[in-house]
């Protein structure tokens, strides 16, 4: 683990999954059928529980000019700047599991801002994933 700091807002809009974990693939298609390319894009997971406890999925690309989430009917939500405790997954897509494992023993930091939630950045294509957590 490693503290990570994000320098600035991030506007992302997003599709939610139906299910967690089974409806994420569907929504990041969804997702990415509203977009004329995905060159270029940042993409994230974001996760948080509701009150009963399950799992909320949101797939969420970045903004790339004012108002283009709302542009393809979509919610947006703002990532905030500020310091988050990463670790950084390579070839994710080889075990999964080690993203629910990761955000498990990120989720214990005693510095957790226990309103936040579990923040998934994918780099490299894809091929990697930032996993994040935000700190008080």
């Amino acid at each position: 683990m490693e503290k990570y700091s994000l320098d600035k807002d991030i506007k992302v809009f997003y599709v939610t999954a139906t299910s967690f974990p089974e409806g994420i693939p569907a929504a990041f298609q969804q997702l990415h059928s509203l977009l004329p390319t995905t060159n270029g894009r940042e993409f994230f997971g974001i996760s948080y529980p509701n009150p009963k406890g399950e799992i909320i999925y949101k797939a969420a690309a970045a903004e790339s000019f004012p108002g283009e989430g709302e542009k393809y009917g979509c919610e947006t939500f703002l990532i905030k700047k500020g310091d988050f405790m990463s670790e950084r997954l390579k070839d994710w897509r080889t075990d999964e599991m080690m993203v629910g494992q990761t955000f498990q023993k990120l989720l214990s930091h005693p510095d957790l801002n226990r309103n936040g939630y579990c923040l998934e950045m994918f780099l490299n294509n894809d091929k990697d994933m930032l996993c994040l957590v935000p700190l008080v």
